[in-house]
């Protein structure tokens, strides 16, 4: 088991979704898919910290990550990663770990607070998105990640995400975007990206992948996460999208470009 399910084990809810068609048909500026682009590395870079976060917290004692709450936060150019829970009546995110990027993006310094530190800010409001979220998705036996990052007008978002439990194995599908309000209790939209839950197997051996393929009938847009799932292979491996009416490629960078437009 990779070292990344570590905290995605403690993550189990469901996937109770409906469908959302959105048939675009309108071909998007490079502005719009800039701003998917930026998402998706945003969405990356915090499942990385996340990921290793959790192992310098795991490496400390085995058991301080059970019960947990693992949020994330860019702060002057490092990445800070807090384990807490929210108190009773969920006035507080009470934070007993952080864990601070050092020199290298895998490299994480623990501090333990004791008594736990209270944060009334972002922490806090993450922490109640990310507790709503998870309770309209729903419960099931699947292992999945989460993120919550700042949106527009202090907004945030919330995503969940099959989380990758075997080496060398990417899942990816059957995740949601939610766009939840600044103080984290009220879900203002729901965002369905993909459906089915597909693996993608590592080339090994020294093999090459000239790239990934899926067809996305969700809307005419790729998503967040198609560039989430190029840039989590290792090596990144690019992704061609196959929508009604467009063929994208998701380049190894997550810059995406659009291939081929299908006619009306």
């Amino acid at each position: 088991m990779s070292r990344r399910a570590v905290f995605a084990r403690s993550m189990l809810f469901g996937l109770v979704l409906s469908p959302d068609l959105r048939g675009q048909q309108i071909r998007p500026s490079d502005a719009e898919l800039a701003a998917i682009t930026e998402r998706g590395r945003e969405l990356a870079d915090y499942d990385q910290a996340a990921w290793h976060a959790t192992d310098a917290l795991q490496m400390a004692n085995p058991k301080t990550a059970e019960g947990q709450r693992c949020l994330a936060r860019f702060e002057k150019g490092k990445w800070v990663v807090a384990f807490g829970s929210l108190n009773g009546d969920k006035s507080k995110f009470l934070i007993r770990y952080q864990a601070l990027e050092r020199d290298k993006p895998q490299d994480f310094a623990l501090t333990h607070h004791d008594p736990p530190f209270e944060d009334p800010g972002f922490y806090l409001y993450a922490a109640r998105a990310l507790e709503m979220s998870l309770g309209d998705f729903g419960g099931t036996s699947l292992p999945y990640s989460a993120a919550v990052l700042p949106a527009s007008e202090g907004q945030l978002y919330v995503y969940l995400y099959p989380a990758q439990t075997q080496p060398m194995i990417y899942p990816f599908g059957g995740d949601v975007r939610y766009l939840v309000s600044p103080d984290g209790t009220k879900i203002l939209e729901k965002r369905q990206l993909h459906k089915t839950i597909l693996e993608t197997k590592a080339a090994l051996n020294g093999g090459k992948v000239a790239a990934g393929r899926h067809t996305h009938s969700l809307s005419d847009l790729p998503e967040d996460t198609d560039v989430l799932h190029v840039l989590q292979q290792s090596p990144p491996v690019p992704e061609m999208v196959f929508t009604p009416h467009f063929t994208y490629e998701v380049e190894r960078s997550g810059t995406i470009r659009i291939r081929k437009e299908k006619k009306k």
